[in-house]
């Protein structure tokens, strides 16, 4: 298969479910998917992760992506689901970065994960995320004096003075996790020799 029928592989899909409606993530998946798969319909459905209000670690942060976009993909029988989470790593001084992970889950169950957005935390919003139990948002929102930053262009967008916000950032993860959707003679290859 070449790289342009690859690149045609959604262009079929119909039905997406986004396991969130935060505006922001919705906005992400639309502005993929309508590269991808023109067709679709992207709609959020109110899903809990079942993982902690603010994952801790990579993993925790991934099953919750994986999490939300199994049960929007159920909700609704779409023929795609994504998760979008967000996170933080403790680093062993106690320092914080951020961490975020896009999951796609398809109606034959084929999954895919992609992600990081690895970014320093000031000591500051580190402090009240890991001392005092606050969500990187409202930890964001008490530093700043604003409202809502995580349905904006949250910490991505304020620590770096609106170079990335936080749409572009979920746009990248979200391509990374379609990777196997988007060339998949490329992974089926790689599995095959997996067997073999």
């Amino acid at each position: 298969m070449s790289t342009v029928a690859s690149a045609r592989a959604l262009e079929m899909v119909r039905s997406v479910a986004v396991g969130s409606t935060n505006p922001v993530k919705l906005a992400a998946t639309r502005a993929v998917l309508e590269r991808v798969a023109p067709r679709a319909s992207v709609g959020g459905v109110s899903i809990s992760s079942t993982v902690s209000d603010q994952p801790f670690g990579d993993e925790e942060t991934m099953r919750g992506a994986l999490v939300r976009a199994r049960r929007a993909r159920d909700a609704v029988a779409a023929e795609l689901g994504v998760g979008i989470e967000g996170g933080v790593v403790m680093a062993p001084d106690g320092s914080l970065r951020t961490c975020a992970w896009a999951a796609i889950v398809s109606a034959d169950g084929r999954e895919s994960v992609g992600g990081s957005l690895a970014m320093p935390l000031p000591s500051r919003v580190a402090a009240l995320v890991r001392d005092d139990g606050l969500e990187l948002g409202a930890a964001m929102d008490r530093i700043t004096g604003e409202r809502d930053t995580k349905q904006g262009r949250g910490a991505v967008g304020i620590l770096t003075a609106g170079l990335v916000d936080r749409q572009a950032a979920y746009e990248v993860i979200l391509t990374y996790a379609l990777a196997p959707f988007l060339t998949p003679e490329l992974w089926d290859e790689n599995e095959e020799k997996q067997k073999t």
